[in-house]
């Protein structure tokens, strides 16, 4: 008799298929309630989960919306600067430029044909500063693909700049990149809409990763009801830790007494081979991924050469101490953690290029982060553009004194229950090869809001889902591509939960693999049948331990925590934030 599994649970195969009709039959007619906590009529629903809107046109001339009369919709003036129908694509829309005061450009998105009445506002990475719509792992959805969502983006408040530098002498723009430019550009968004049509969105979501991620959770824990959901991926959100002690220490303990690199990027595949060679069997199958690279107990002295070993083939005492602390992360000098333990997971060798460079000589990407950083953001009134690495100590002190901006940077506050009251979904995800955000960062907030929240109420609106092999919002060995948005959507539709997401690799166009992803802590394991490239072949299990260890007990663990987020304004030239008194700031002076 064959088996299917069920969100864990095993079932005959016939039983399975008849329980699937009848899901799919109570599925047809559905109550939808949205984010405002009103339910609509009962809504026929499609076969991707997504209630059956009828297309709306609209009921103005595109070249109209440079005159509408925004005051009052936000706490800024706003102009529109051009409206105009861009016909290249899936199909026509109106694009609208326009401006929210002080600096925050804004990029719509209007269907001029089928408006399907859902809105949908991407995030951007890095620290922002252009304003273009991407809708990365939410590009196959098929309302994006088909150009009936209504969509819009925000550059956050400045413009180009990556090196901080905007940030000098601008608190607004500190401000309105650490949250307020996103919830704007919704509320503008949405009244450009209702005008446009005549009518507001029915649903709104948000899609973002890395910087982007970061957004996504800022907007469920300060501003609860802008979005009925929510797909948050790989995200920063512990913005000021990563982008000083996890970069610096990529770059600085990779450095000798000299200032030269001990490893360099002609070891990363010598590495790699080896703990493939150690770990990919432990899930079942050797397909060059680990499915939780936690269970990876490899040693890099291991590959140290022995005696009159070919050195091409080894790496030497030096090298493997650098490429164990690599993974292991920032310590100070008595082997206190200044970041989650697992700084980058065993698997992801390949893409540390990120930071370990090809030559002696090279700045990497780490160092430029944590300079653009440092300078200008990490430390608010007291910008220092002659910032250096060396300037970062590894020290408690330091530590607490660095994460002060935490205070209205960072996206970490576990207590999600006003969004979750307001009917909202989140999906999060990560890739377990990210070599820029770590992907423990991720795991802690999860695990945080599920104890903050109760299990099972948070069970009831965010899920968690880790892809293995996928690098830093895309990219690396695994299977990379998937769709993040319509599993949300159908979620806050049609409260059809996720349960899966399939992700494929793809060749010249050609599909050459599927795999099946489950909510955490489920894993996929091959069912012995068919083809292990093809994902229905595969079957949610749960380990029956997982290997997070003592991984949370870390010197910031309390910043995945409520009561120490501050509110900001721009006075004088100076970033004011008020509660002036929390935790946080009591912690700086005790250290």
């Amino acid at each position: 008799m064959r088996w299917s599994f069920v969100r864990g649970r095993r079932r005959p195969a016939a039983v399975a298929a008849r329980l699937a009709v009848v899901a799919v039959l109570a599925a047809v007619l559905v109550p939808v309630t949205s984010a405002s906590g009103a339910q609509a009529p009962h809504r026929a629903v499609t076969a991707d989960g997504l209630a059956d809107l009828p297309a709306v046109r609209p009921v103005m001339d595109c070249a109209g919306v440079t005159g509408l009369d925004l005051d009052g919709v936000t706490d800024a003036p706003v102009t529109i600067s051009s409206a105009t129908v861009v016909t290249t694509g899936a199909a026509p829309y109106c694009e609208v430029r326009g401006t929210i005061a002080p600096a925050n450009t804004v990029v719509m998105r209007l269907p001029v044909n089928g408006w399907t009445q859902r809105y949908v506002q991407t995030g951007c990475g890095g620290l922002c500063g252009s304003a273009a719509i991407n809708y990365g792992q939410a590009t196959t959805c098929p309302v994006v693909r088909d150009g009936t969502v209504a969509s819009a983006t925000t550059d956050m408040g400045h413009q180009g700049r990556n090196d901080g530098s905007w940030a000098l002498d601008n608190p607004q723009a500190q401000i309105d990149f650490a949250y307020r430019g996103v919830h704007v550009t919704s509320q503008v968004a949405k009244a450009v809409i209702a005008r446009f049509y005549g009518k507001r969105p029915a649903y709104s979501y948000f899609t973002g990763c890395s910087d982007g991620g970061r957004e996504a959770l800022m907007e469920a824990q300060r501003y609860p009801d802008d979005f009925d959901g929510i797909a948050a991926g790989a995200p920063a959100n512990n913005m000021v830790v990563q982008n000083t002690f996890h970069h610096a220490w990529n770059v600085l303990t990779n450095r000798d007494a000299n200032g030269d690199y001990i490893l360099l990027a002609d070891r990363l595949p010598l590495i790699h081979r080896a703990v493939l060679a150690a770990c990919d069997a432990l899930d079942g199958l050797t397909d060059g991924l680990l499915d939780d690279p936690r269970r990876c107990d490899f040693d890099p002295r291991t590959l140290v050469c022995a005696s009159g070993q070919d050195p091409s083939t080894c790496l030497t005492a030096a090298q493997a101490a650098v490429v164990q602390r690599l993974h292991d992360g920032a310590t100070d000098a008595r082997g206190r953690r200044l970041e989650l333990a697992i700084s980058h997971e065993w698997g992801s060798e390949l893409e540390w290029t990120l930071f370990v460079p090809k030559a002696q000589g090279e700045t990497v990407a780490s160092e430029n982060f944590v300079t653009s950083f440092a300078r200008y953001l990490a430390y608010p009134n007291a910008p220092d553009p002659e910032f250096r690495l060396s300037d970062l100590d590894f020290t408690v002190e330091s530590f607490w004194k660095t994460v002060q901006s935490s205070s209205h940077l960072a996206a970490m506050d576990p207590d999600l229950g006003a969004f979750e009251r307001s009917g909202g979904k989140l999906l999060l995800w990560h890739g377990w090869n990210d070599q820029h955000i770590s992907p423990q960062g991720t795991l802690a907030y999860y695990d945080a809001l599920r104890d903050t929240m109760g299990a099972r109420t948070a069970d009831r609106f965010a899920e968690l889902y880790m892809f293995p092999g996928v690098a830093h919002c895309g990219g690396g060995d695994g299977p990379n591509t998937f769709d993040v948005l319509t599993p949300v959507m159908a979620w806050a539709e049609s409260a059809t939960a996720p349960g899966r997401i399939v992700a494929s690799n793809s060749t010249n166009g050609t599909v050459t693999r599927t795999r099946p992803v489950y909510p955490y802590p489920e894993v996929a394991r091959y069912d012995g049948t068919g083809s292990v490239d093809d994902a229905a072949n595969f079957v949610p299990r749960t380990p029956s331990a997982r290997p997070d260890g003592d991984a949370y007990d870390w010197l910031g663990k309390r910043l995945y925590s409520h009561g120490y987020q501050t509110w900001c304004r721009a006075v004088d030239g100076s970033l004011v934030c008020r509660p002036t008194r929390t935790w946080l700031t009591a912690r700086e002076h005790a250290a």
